[in-house]
């Protein structure tokens, strides 16, 4: 049972990252935080506490974290999930309180308070994370493991050519993550290989007629139609967060692993965010960054199956 605070910028598929480790019998999620990202970040809040309804886990508490970036200003992706972060039709107002405090001080509470017990998962940009390391200069030693979907291993990026969202969003705190803690990373070009959801897995989807399965339709929708090449072609989304809480929770998924140097550039200009990783050793950096390089599409496919259909994510691993 791994015990995991989620760090998230509550939007589309991070919903589904957070259902899956809160349905799953292998983790145990003890908080939410949220940080500035993909939506406004009232709709990320709101969208968090929606999520966890949805997953009758309203016992995790949900903390706010970093409203902004540390230095840098960037633009939502709502073009990408609508208004809302849900599509764009959603828009919840749960009522739900917002637990007392703010995240990065409760990601250090909770590290100090069970040192080597706690895993991060990290699904949208690093600000919190990086707040939490600036109070508590030990945290690398005090967490478990860093599980940070972001970047692009020698890929194109998804918001610039040459950057990933997540980081692109917090430079400057990704920078300090990579340099300081062990990460496993998970970045955009594996889940454009090994994560991608298109027409006939839509089709299994929509056939499932429960709740999570339209809500899943539901959260996908505005990405597709982005995806989408023409008005014949429904489109497609790629599912990176919920194939990290998925990798997370299920080492049976990691086809291969390889450890390297990862930086981030912190800089202005045209390769802001960009992951430079020495697959070659050809730095003098210290390699202790764990990334993803193969994932088995078949059994996270499964493992999203049985979550949407029957709320048990842990059916769709095979004994």
């Amino acid at each position: 049972m791994r015990r995991v605070i989620i760090d998230t910028d509550t939007a589309g598929d991070d919903t589904q990252a957070i259902l899956l480790s809160c349905l799953s019998d292998r983790v145990t999620v003890e908080a939410v935080t949220i940080v500035a990202g993909n939506v406004p970040f009232d709709r990320e809040v709101e969208n968090a506490k929606y999520t966890l309804d949805l997953a009758d886990s309203l016992d995790v508490p949900v903390y706010e974290g970093a409203r902004q970036p540390l230095l840098k200003e960037f633009e939502h992706a709502t073009y990408i999930h609508g208004e809302d972060g849900l599509g764009g039709d959603v828009f919840p107002d749960t009522g739900i309180e917002s637990a007392a405090g703010f995240g990065p001080d409760e990601i250090v509470d909770r590290c100090r308070a069970a040192p080597g017990e706690i895993t991060l998962l990290c699904i949208g940009p690093l600000t919190n994370l990086a707040l939490a390391y600036a109070r508590e200069p030990d945290l690398p030693d005090l967490v478990d493991e860093v599980w940070v979907m972001g970047g692009n291993v020698n890929c194109e990026g998804n918001i610039t050519p040459a950057a990933e969202f997540n980081l692109w969003v917090d430079p400057d705190a990704a920078k300090r993550v990579f340099d300081d803690f062990e990460v496993t990373l998970v970045d955009w070009g594996v889940c454009l290989r090994d994560a991608v959801f298109g027409t006939p897995e839509f089709e299994a989807v929509s056939a499932f007629d429960t709740e999570l399965a339209s809500f899943f339709e539901s959260v996908t929708e505005k990405a597709r139609a982005f995806n989408s090449e023409g008005p014949d072609d429904p489109g497609w989304t790629a599912l990176p967060d919920s194939v990290t809480a998925a990798l997370l929770a299920y080492p049976e998924l990691r086809e291969e692993v390889s450890t390297y140097h990862v930086a981030v550039d912190d800089r202005d200009g045209l390769t802001c965010g960009y992951t430079s990783v020495d697959v070659n050793g050809v730095t003098d950096g210290e390699p202790n960054t764990h990334v993803v390089e193969s994932v088995d599409n078949d059994a996270f496919q499964s493992v999203m199956y049985s979550l949407l259909q029957s709320r048990d994510p842990d059916s769709g691993i095979a004994e």
